[in-house]
């Protein structure tokens, strides 16, 4: 540090620019807490999970870590930070191995630190186990304790540690203790378990976090999201099933399940919110969906107005769709600056506020004596709103009418997205018109449930809820979420 910036003048807390990142930011957005990539029978297999978590990045932006065997020994490195900050060209180097297994996470609960990171990597029995996943385990809590009672020593604070202690336990051959360990976990999850000669990768049996398997040559991919495997030249072959569970080693790919699968319920806000705009989930792609539900939000809430700008970036797509369907023209009333640190110290509510600025800024030629129609995916809290309606305002926009492409945000999730107790959720507590009352806007309307289904269609378009978890919708959980009297909802992956 220069010597000339003080201490309190960093922008940043901890050792690295996003340690803690989205615990204090000023924008109260959800966050996704992690994404997984592997390779299986490729020579560079380290360097494509590299690029892949790259394209991940989104999903997680804490910690980053690969696991890498030649189908002897374990090669890893784990670190704080981005993908970018956390490997460079000599530690790709030393990862060696045609299979590899990697990871992109967020922290929700304060246990950001290296012991979390994942692949999380073990030594029992039959030699060496990595396990990464993306999601969260409800009962999580309970099995710990039963094998903590029965002499388990855990090493981290996170879920995902769990199903390497029930796998360890098992006196079943390693694909069949996978299987037994799967069957008693709780939650919504996508694993990719690699040991000495075998990878698996397995979904929940509701499908609620996103998994799917590419090829590139004669190499097995996995993802969180397709976006990956256009980044790496990869072809996407499909979404692993609810309850399936696939096996890679040297005779080749087996398809087995370990549970049969339930109700499908992929996380509606992956489709509204977390997911990259050019990846693909049930067949439908991101960007074209979300024009869809600002196309189906001008026909549920049309307001006349002069302009129609997104709040950058998972709102562009919805903006331009409203856009389109009433003709009002689409403008970049708001820019993001990316270049900012997620985290800020912020010893007052005036620097708060600044920290907003630093981050986001309203075009004024765009938008000033305009009528304004803000599109945005999410309310949580309802600060961010409301200091984004006033930067337009501050900007001389005279009319400020906000659209939600999403239904109003008053259950929190136990499935693997970062959200406050539900008394922190302000659709929990206040009506559509206090909302709008709160965060200072002309007018408020939300994407109803039936337009955001009608939205998505897709491949499961004629399931239940159209295949989406809408829980924290609407409070229909597709799982149980209560174990001994504990609700437990976030993660710790």
């Amino acid at each position: 540090m220069s010597d000339a910036i003080r201490p309190a003048q960093r922008l940043w807390t901890g050792d690295y620019y996003n340690e803690g990142a989205g615990h204090a930011d000023p924008f109260d957005t959800l966050r996704e807490e992690c994404g997984v990539f592997g390779v299986f029978g490729h020579a560079e297999a380290a360097s494509l999970s590299y690029y892949g978590l790259h394209a991940l990045q989104h999903r997680g932006e804490e910690s980053a870590g690969i696991c890498a065997t030649n189908g002897e020994d374990f090669h890893y490195h784990r670190g704080m930070g981005l993908v970018k900050e956390v490997f460079d060209r000599d530690k790709l180097a030393s990862l060696r191995g045609d299979r590899s297994i990697g990871h992109v996470r967020y922290s929700t609960s304060g246990d950001s630190k290296l012991t979390n990171a994942q692949p999380l990597i073990f030594k029992y029995r039959d030699g060496d186990l990595a396990v990464a996943t993306n999601g969260n385990i409800v009962n999580a809590p309970k099995i710990r304790r039963q094998l903590e009672q029965s002499g388990s020593i855990f090493q981290t604070t996170s879920d995902t540690e769990v199903i390497a202690h029930l796998i360890a336990r098992s006196s079943k051959d390693f694909v069949e203790a996978a299987k037994d360990a799967l069957r008693q976990l709780v939650g919504g999850f996508a694993f990719l378990l690699l040991t000495n000669d075998k990878l698996i990768a397995a979904s929940d049996p509701n499908g609620l976090r996103p998994l799917v398997m590419g090829r590139l040559g004669n190499a097995y991919l996995f993802s969180s999201e397709t976006c990956a495997f256009e980044v790496v030249g990869a072809e996407t072959i499909r979404e692993i099933q609810p309850g399936e569970m696939l096996v890679l080693d040297k005779d080749g790919l087996r398809e087995e399940r370990y549970a049969e699968p339930q109700r499908k319920a992929l996380c509606a806000m992956e489709y509204i919110y977390f997911a990259r705009p050019d990846s693909d989930m049930n067949g439908s792609n991101l960007h074209a969906s979300r024009k869809r539900m600002g196309q189906v939000m001008a026909q549920e809430s049309f307001v006349d107005a002069d302009v129609v700008t997104g709040v950058p970036d998972s709102s562009i797509s919805a903006a331009i769709g409203y856009a389109e369907q009433t003709g009002i023209p689409y403008e970049l009333g708001l820019i993001k600056n990316k270049y900012t640190g997620r985290t800020f110290i912020q010893p007052s509510q005036e620097l708060r506020e600044q920290g907003v600025k630093m981050k986001l800024s309203a075009v004024r030629r765009v938008v000033e004596g305009k009528r304004v129609v803000m599109i945005d995916d999410s309310i949580v809290r309802g600060t961010t709103s409301r200091r984004i309606v006033n930067l337009l305002r501050e900007a001389g926009a005279t009319e400020v009418h906000v659209r939600i492409t999403s239904p109003p945000f008053k259950n929190p999730c136990f499935y693997g997205i970062d959200t406050p107790d539900r008394g922190e959720l302000i659709a929990s507590y206040k009506t559509v018109e206090e909302i709008c009352k709160e965060i200072n806007a002309d007018s408020l309307e939300f994407l109803s449930p039936q337009g955001l289904i009608q939205a998505v269609g897709g491949d499961n378009a004629t399931d239940y809820k159209g295949g989406l978890c809408m829980a924290c919708f609407d409070n229909d959980y597709p799982t149980r979420t209560d174990f001994d009297g504990e609700e437990k909802f976030g993660c710790t992956c």
